[in-house]
């Protein structure tokens, strides 16, 4: 793949903060990719989720069937340089959004990623002028009124008190562990789980596995790990959380253990989820890692040095291109109107994609005799060319 069309370092003038926005692909003007905030964020690392976004619109891209609305757009991501609970942080959100505003005004839709919430970003994107951190996908709409209507009400659906668009991508995690211990017949009840971060994506992930069977052994947050070997009250421990995923231990059960933050790695589980930061899993300890599956909910959380190693040693890794698509797929199917703003529908078409993506991403590996990371990246390069042919990277804009 060719080097980003788009890569910009932003200084803020009052905190000395960095900001960076990298724009990977084009797809008729358009690219899509979430803003994260975390303390050492870098160039590199945006470039990287950018080529991530890239792949995972191209890999929801269904050729073959007419009646699909949501046509994939191309790749991008924002990064801040910033701990998201320093009180500052909110004034350089701002600031950034001001400064990128001409770029999400035309062609990068984004929303939330790593240590913001989509009500911060969309409060920071009106006090930025913005009328909405998607209006660059708004001129591909057919109905732009009835689609942001649609959207709305999505967004404001709960279940269980937690937002929908807090719970689909953890449902697309969850259902990419199940289709893997389908194709192995391995039954879910008794299946261990190690979860790294219970944020949006690592909690709504537990409560899904948790729901289908699987015993949630372990999780991690910035205190510590939790674990106990019969499995954890997934329930108590995610109605303990605040708002950064960090639980309130007083609501341990007895039996429960406190561990060190990095115990997650090695305590006895089938399956890992590491779904907080990127580059969890290095080249040294992944030498700890006993489980048979690693389920990428996070972005990048693998490093290639610790990959190859891994996959030496019978470890699958499920790629993160594939994993954790669900969120921003739901965003699109649901803004250009391949599902309404309801739960049921929303859960049932996102398990449809997310099973049918997984079962093409394993028989490819199997046949090819590699990775699922190159099935996936190899069907990725199938597609590329046929969205180019059918859509181009550029569209005419009104003035």
């Amino acid at each position: 793949m060719s080097a980003p069309l788009i890569s910009l370092t932003w200084t803020d003038h009052v905190t000395g903060r960095q900001g960076f926005l990298v724009v990977d692909r084009l797809v008729r003007g358009v690219a899509s990719g979430g803003l994260r905030m975390r303390p050492g964020c870098t160039l590199d690392e945006v470039t990287g989720l950018a080529r991530g976004m890239t792949m995972k619109e191209a890999l929801h891209f269904d050729a073959d069937d007419p009646t699909v609305r949501y046509i994939p757009l191309g790749g991008a991501k924002g990064g801040i340089d910033c701990d998201p609970r320093d009180p500052e942080a909110y004034g350089v959100l701002v600031r950034f959004l001001r400064a990128t505003r001409p770029y999400i005004e035309r062609f990068w839709t984004t929303g939330e990623d790593l240590g913001l919430t989509q009500d911060t970003v969309d409060r920071a994107a009106a006090e930025a002028g913005l009328v909405s951190t998607v209006q660059a996908v708004h001129p591909l709409l057919d109905d732009e009124k009835e689609a942001r209507e649609r959207l709305a009400a999505a967004f404001a659906v709960r279940v269980d008190g937690i937002g929908l668009d807090e719970l689909v991508g953890g449902c697309g995690v969850a259902e990419s562990v199940l289709a893997a211990l389908d194709r192995a017949g391995v039954a879910y009840e008794g299946t261990r789980v190690s979860v790294q971060g219970l944020g949006t994506m690592g909690g709504a992930t537990a409560r899904f596995l948790s729901r289908a069977g699987l015993r949630i052994v372990a999780v991690a947050d910035i205190k510590g790990t939790i674990a106990h070997p019969d499995g954890l009250d997934v329930e108590s421990l995610l109605a303990a959380r605040d708002a950064h995923g960090t639980v309130d231990r007083a609501a341990l059960r007895p039996g429960d253990s406190e561990l060190p933050g990095d115990a997650w790695l090695s305590v006895d589980a089938e399956v890992l989820v590491p779904a907080a930061v990127s580059y969890a899993v290095d080249a040294d300890n992944q030498a700890r890692i006993t489980a048979r599956w690693i389920a990428e909910a996070a972005n990048m959380p693998v490093l290639p040095e610790a990959e190859e190693p891994l996959t030496r040693r019978g470890v699958m890794v499920l790629p993160d291109v594939v994993v954790n698509s669900g969120t921003n797929a739901w965003w699109w199917w649901t803004l250009f109107g391949d599902i309404g703003p309801d739960a049921d529908e929303a859960f049932a078409h996102t398990r449809r994609a997310m099973r049918r993506l997984m079962d093409t991403m394993l028989e490819r590996a199997e046949a090819d005799g590699t990775t699922p990371r190159a099935a996936a990246h190899a069907m990725v390069a199938d597609r590329l060319p046929v969205i180019a042919r059918r859509y181009g990277w550029y569209a005419a804009r009104p003035s």
